[in-house]
């Protein structure tokens, strides 16, 4: 039976949590493989971005799972994203987007555009959820779940506004 987020136990949502890290290191892995086999100077620059980003999502993955570990133990089984009615924080590649060639935006920015928007919809998501519930135990995991994506969304806000900084202005 798929449950919603919210009718989680603070055990089972950061054990999610920890899915949904891992599950999307994954999925960096595969695109920055994937780019990386195209060779070309745009393809590798795209492919740097999702390396940067599974290497990014399994230090979270790392940091979530020290912190079940120290709550709860060992894990008696491993909660899944297959669980849920929602799926959360799934990066989204539109080829389109990526490998546009009339967008003024280098390669490198129009990939972490893809990464920025999977970590802004787990932001709201968790944001919302931290408004919704009563203080709890699970409340507050809530809460460190959205400070986790506050710091992922900072972290492709900053690579972003460092990649503007660096173009070479059109004279």
């Amino acid at each position: 039976m798929q449950r919603t987020f919210a009718s989680l136990s603070p055990q089972e949502a950061l054990g999610i949590a920890i899915s949904i890290e891992d599950r999307n290191a994954e999925i960096y892995h595969r695109l920055a493989e994937m780019f990386t086999e195209f060779g070309d100077r745009e393809s590798l620059e795209i492919a740097s971005v999702f390396w940067e980003m599974a290497v990014e999502e399994r230090g979270h993955h790392a940091m979530l799972e020290r912190k079940y570990w120290e709550q709860y133990g060992v894990p008696e089984r491993l909660y899944t994203e297959d669980e849920l009615v929602e799926l959360i924080e799934v990066p989204r590649l539109n080829m389109g987007d990526v490998l546009a060639v009339d967008s003024e935006a280098s390669a490198r920015q129009r990939a972490l555009q893809v990464a920025l928007l999977a970590e802004r919809s787990a932001q709201h998501f968790y944001n919302k959820l931290v408004e919704q519930t009563p203080h709890s135990p699970l409340r507050q995991t809530y809460l460190e779940l959205a400070e986790m994506e506050d710091g992922h969304v900072a972290f492709l806000e900053v690579k972003l506004a460092q990649d503007e900084a660096e173009k070479p202005t059109v004279q």
